[in-house]
């Protein structure tokens, strides 16, 4: 199984770039020639949020233009910068095969072959921040018990601290501490598949990877310093693949743009 991982486009309405001169739109579409330039090609695609900049219909339908020719399933995560309803109109009939969706929340399951996919909604409307409520984390629950197969869970915000000072006050506000209890009791669950920190970070989270992807637009400038913020970066765009291989989970960051292309040693 190979899972492509995408996170953070940010797409603006057609005409229109974001705050400082970034051409998400365009960068979207570079990643997507990325991916489709693969081999092997991904089984699916999963979108962890922040896929449009302001949750209006026209970034939705422009991100749709822009996601058109993938062939694959996909399987997008609200973030801080979307709007739960217009997400769900949006992918409509584009999502891939799904269950136990919740009716206030974008949470369901997915099949990934020898898989399971966990989808959460850490959402607060109108906030930046993320939270699992007591609701949503009894869906987790609830799905963690009736599947025996390896999980992944996907989330917009980290539940960790990132030392990132101005993204982690941010993050998940409510319900890490909860969330990785349920973690830790079901070794099952492989990893957890973030975004919204836009750079590639991990660490380990209830005895599970957890893993953040970084953007194809723009990154988060890198300030350890626990103070400030030196906002964004054009580092480097990037996106993840996950590999299920020889009965584990292998993730590799892969780079978007012309990077020299491969050569042969000398």
């Amino acid at each position: 199984m190979l899972l492509a991982q995408v996170s953070d486009l940010h797409v603006c309405a057609p005409g229109r770039t974001l705050g400082g001169g970034v051409d998400t739109p365009a960068m979207a579409e570079a990643c997507v020639q990325a991916l489709l330039a693969l081999r092997p090609a991904p089984q699916a695609l999963l979108l962890s949020g922040d896929l449009v900049d302001a949750g209006g219909p026209a970034e939705y339908a422009h991100l749709q233009r822009l996601l058109q020719p993938l062939p694959w399933p996909l399987y997008p995560v609200a973030g801080n910068h979307d709007e739960r309803g217009a997400l769900r109109e949006a992918f409509g009939t584009r999502m891939g095969p799904h269950s136990a969706l919740m009716p206030d929340f974008l949470q369901y399951a997915a099949d990934l072959g020898p898989l399971r996919l966990l989808v959460l909604d850490t959402v607060v409307p109108q906030r930046p921040h993320g939270a699992l409520c007591a609701r949503r984390l009894a869906w987790l629950d609830e799905r963690l018990r009736e599947d025996d197969r390896p999980v992944l869970i996907a989330l917009h915000h980290p539940p960790f601290a990132t030392g990132i000072a101005h993204m982690d006050a941010m993050g998940l506000l409510e319900g890490a501490e909860a969330l990785e209890d349920l973690v830790r009791r079901h070794p099952r669950v492989q990893a957890l598949l973030c975004g919204h920190v836009h750079r590639s970070i991990q660490t380990r989270f209830g005895g599970a990877v957890a893993s953040v992807c970084p953007s194809p637009a723009h990154q988060i400038a890198l300030n350890l310093l626990g103070q400030g913020d030196d906002g964004f970066t054009l580092e480097p765009p990037g996106f993840q693949l996950h590999l299920w291989h020889a009965q584990r989970l292998v993730s590799h960051t892969v780079p978007v743009g012309d990077h020299g292309g491969t050569r042969p040693f000398a």
